[in-house]
This record gives structure tokens, sequence and C-alpha cells, in this order.
């Protein structure tokens, strides 16, 4: 498929899009409100605005948008010391659920054998507890990965006996040219230094060596229809917020090739209506519990959110695509021959 085209739909409720709840960042911290952190221009405009929903908090952050290659990145993010406040339990737990589904990951295990069906070295950014290097496991593989978190890294090694470093990627030691291919699902918008690990991945990946990567598409129909709304937008945990032109710079500008990029359908409806729904309450006096705080729903509930699910919520799906492009961008590079 190509950039545009979409795949299955899925659920309005957040799925795909936060897998990761052990995320990586980087020690080295910059403001940078004068040039974009991709291609260095300074034609830049304001984007939007818009507060932490998910926690219901009312600070307020600012978006900034470069318009030569369309990156957007959040001006005057919070430090990686601040950054841990804005995680917490609550955002811990309701990723670490998903992240042990086989179901998220079989798509993504398929996509790899069909590119690289022969094994090799494997490296996953943000391997959490090991949910998709787990299925490689047995296999021709040869599995590492890099986490933040010294726990979790420990659950990694004993689900699937992983290689795993823990600390920072920028950190890691691994030698130029070690790997086959090096994946980041949903990562790289938690990241401060997006264009030095796309360099670093460069540099670790052998000549013909993959990089497989899922990032939220800031130029999706979910984000023109929902705006700050957006539940994938995730302020101020996102850093950096990516469209396909966006991603094709900074891999070009490492040398990696474009194998295949398409964007699958993901509009968050259900989330997204909630944010909107909350502040609309707010303005008259109504104070909900914010989303991260939201407890278990009764079973009534449950059948009428399957319902809408099963009805309602694939037509919403298609009248989406009128507005613009699927809500995730799977997209794989590969590096050259001769580097």
């Amino acid at each position: 498929m190509t950039q545009g085209q979409t795949r299955q739909p899925l659920t309005g409720a957040a799925s795909e899009i936060e897998d990761t709840p052990n995320l990586v960042s980087s020690d080295v911290h910059e403001v940078r409100q004068t040039a974009c952190p991709a291609c260095q221009s300074r034609n830049l405009r304001k984007f939007l605005s818009a507060p932490d929903r998910y926690h219901g908090r009312r600070e307020t952050y600012d978006l900034v948008r470069c318009e030569s290659c369309t990156l957007v990145w959040l001006k005057n993010a919070p430090t990686p010391e601040e950054m841990s406040a804005h995680y917490g339990p609550d955002y811990d737990r309701s990723v670490a659920a998903a992240g042990e589904d086989p179901d998220r990951w079989r798509g993504r295990w398929e996509t790899l054998s069909h590119y690289m069906s022969g094994g090799g070295a494997i490296l996953d950014l943000g391997c959490s507890s090991g949910g998709f290097l787990a299925g490689l496991k047995d296999s021709s593989w040869a599995l590492s990965g890099i986490e933040m978190s010294d726990d979790v890294a420990r659950k990694a090694r004993a689900k699937c006996g992983a290689d795993v470093f823990v600390g920072d990627i920028l950190d890691a030691p691994f030698s130029k040219g070690s790997f086959d291919v090096i994946t980041c699902f949903h990562v790289l918008e938690h990241l401060y230094q997006p264009r030095e690990i796309f360099a670093r991945v460069s540099e670790w990946l052998k000549p013909g060596g993959l990089f497989y990567l899922m990032v939220p598409n800031i130029d999706s129909a979910g984000c023109h229809i929902f705006k700050s709304h957006w539940y994938a937008l995730e302020l101020p945990r996102h850093l950096s917020h990516f469209s396909p032109q966006s991603l094709r710079t900074l891999a070009q500008s490492v040398g990696l090739e474009e194998v295949s990029l398409t964007t699958d359908r993901e509009v968050f409806v259900e989330a997204s209506s909630r944010y909107l729904l909350d502040d609309i309450l707010g303005k008259v006096g109504i104070k909900r519990s914010p989303l991260a705080k939201t407890s278990r729903p009764s079973l009534p509930f449950r059948v009428v959110r399957k319902a809408f699910r099963l009805t309602v919520l694939p037509a919403l799906n298609a009248l989406a695509s009128l507005a613009g492009d699927g809500e995730s961008i799977h997209a794989i590079f590969r590096k050259g021959q001769s580097h």
C-alpha cells in the first residue's frame, strides 16, 4: 500500500498508539524554539495548545509546526527529570496490560517475516517487558532490546531471553553494523532527540538492514477532526508528532531509504469524544474523574460499548477517511548497501 491508504479499522478506545509503559528519554534536554529539529528550517508556526487531558490537569502546552517538513514538536517541554511526574502508576497500568496481549503483536510479526524471513539480529527500542520479542523466541532471531526500567528489563529477559540494555537509547554500547532489523513501536514520539535516534539506528544497522517503526500521524483524520482533543496528542508525554513527510525527511537525512509507508485507521473516537465532553461539562461546572482514574465500566456499559463498536464505529471510521489519512503510521526504511 502507498501512503494515504488505510488498513483495518481498530477500536475507538486507546489501542496500539500506546505500547510502552516505561519509555525512553534522553539525558540531553534542549528547548528548540527557533529551528526545526528534523530539517533545521526556521519557517515555523504555532500548531495548537492543549493540556494533559489524560490526567485532567490544567497546565497548557504549546505545539510548534515546521512549515518545511511538517514535523510538530512540544515547545518548552518538561525536562527528563520532570517528565516522570507526567506518567505515573495510572498510566503505566493502562499501557502494560495491553502490551501482554499477543494479538497486539501478531501483525508486526507477520510484517517482519514478510520483509526479513531468514531471521538475523534484531533490536527493539523501548522493548518494555518483551511482548514483541517473545513472539520471536526460539526462532532464527538473536534478540536484543533497550529499556529504561531495570525491573521491566528483567521481565523481558525472563520472558524471551533477550539481551536487554537498561538506559537511554543514545547510551547503548552496540557496535556499528550490529543488527539486521531495528524496531521502534510507538516510542519515537516520547524521545527528546528524534534525529539523533535516527542517526544511531542507521549506524547500528547492517547494510541492507531494516528500521521498522510506528508512530501516531499528526496529519491524520483523527487530529483534523478532534484537534486539541485528539487522544493521541498525549501531551506532554509525546514530545514529537510525526507525519509521513517528516518521517521521510528524518530517514533521508541519515541515509535510510523508504521501503514501505502506510497509515492505519485508528481514530480514537471514544477517548477523544470523552475529552471533548469533559471540556463541555467543565464549562458548566461539572467535573468528572479524568481518564487516568476511570475504573472498569459496569457490565451493562460494556455491552452497550461492544454494540457501538460493532455497529456505529465502523461507519465513523469510514467517514473519517474523508477527513484525512489514518492515525497510525507504519513505516519501514532500509539502510543502503553502500553505507
